[in-house]
């Protein structure tokens, strides 16, 4: 059996790197190497170095914004999703009537695509903010609470059906045993549920932190108009498809220079929480 597996090895696992490679690997190294030139087309690009990177951290001011605006949205947003998740993953392990129905009704939102959640949820927050003479699309103090709360609509959910698994895995002896040495509910909930649902932490806060990050469909729907709501993958498109003119291959290649700083930075953020949240797991 194991000579016939090494033997076929090749065979089963080439379609998947030649995918892999033609769909990914290629693409980016070229998106690389087309960050240091100034390009209309991809065949007639001019080496320029370092001069995008600098430009888009100088002369660029959006980028700026929408990076910082993107770090605030997804701090906000990872903290709120998971609390809220986690605590109603609490509730619907109680044993409560009806908890398979709430569990669906919970994650259905999680199905509807993006640009469909955004332009509802601008129908419903202009409706109530028109009230006000306030419009989501161009407040950038509402448009960003008005993101929070569609990302928190949309991956509650998802989080929450994650964190039931967590908690239904925890031995029923450790809540007894700390029921049987007069632990507390908050102590039982710090000191054993907490710890022994850290590998489902890890999952939901990386889910989380990641779909914060590159969130671009539901930002271009609910309030994609205005610069000062635009997150950093919405600044991205906006950088190719936005500028016309002479210097559209200028605007290419600093797009081009954004998009390899924002995967960068996705890249590191998630492996810095990746390692943080592993750390605290318990090991079994």
């Amino acid at each position: 059996m194991q000579k016939s597996l090494k033997k076929y090895f090749p065979v089963f696992i080439l379609p998947t790197l030649a995918a892999f490679a033609v769909s990914f690997a290629v693409p980016f190294i070229m998106g690389v190497y087309l960050s240091f030139t100034e390009f209309k087309v991809v065949s007639e690009s001019k080496w320029v170095g370092f001069l995008n990177y600098i430009k888009i951290f100088t002369t660029d001011k959006t980028f700026m914004n929408s990076l910082w605006l993107t770090v605030k949205f997804t701090v906000v947003s990872v903290i709120t999703v998971n609390v809220i998740a986690f605590a109603i993953a609490l509730l619907l392990t109680k044993g409560l009537k009806g908890t398979n129905l709430f569990r669906t009704v919970f994650f259905m939102p999680n199905l509807i695509g993006g640009i469909v959640l955004g332009h509802i949820w601008s129908l419903i927050i202009n409706g109530v903010l028109g009230y006000f003479g306030v419009d989501i699309t161009y407040n950038p103090d509402y448009g960003f609470w008005g993101l929070v709360i569609l990302m928190n609509w949309q991956l509650i959910g998802y989080m929450m059906i994650i964190y039931i698994a967590g908690i239904q895995n925890i031995p029923d002896n450790l809540n007894e045993a700390a029921a049987i040495d007069g632990a507390s509910p908050l102590q039982t909930l710090f000191h054993v549920t907490v710890p022994m649902v850290m590998p489902s932490v890890t999952i939901c806060t990386f889910l989380t932190l990641t779909n914060s990050f590159k969130l671009f469909d539901q930002n271009l729907a609910l309030n994609g108009k205005a610069p000062e709501t635009s997150l950093l993958a919405l600044d991205i498109y906006k950088t190719f498809y936005d500028h016309t003119g002479l210097k559209l291959a200028q605007w290419h290649g600093m797009g081009q220079a954004k998009a390899v700083v924002f995967f960068l930075l996705v890249a590191f953020i998630a492996f810095i929480q990746l390692r943080a949240t592993r750390r605290k797991e318990v090991e079994h």
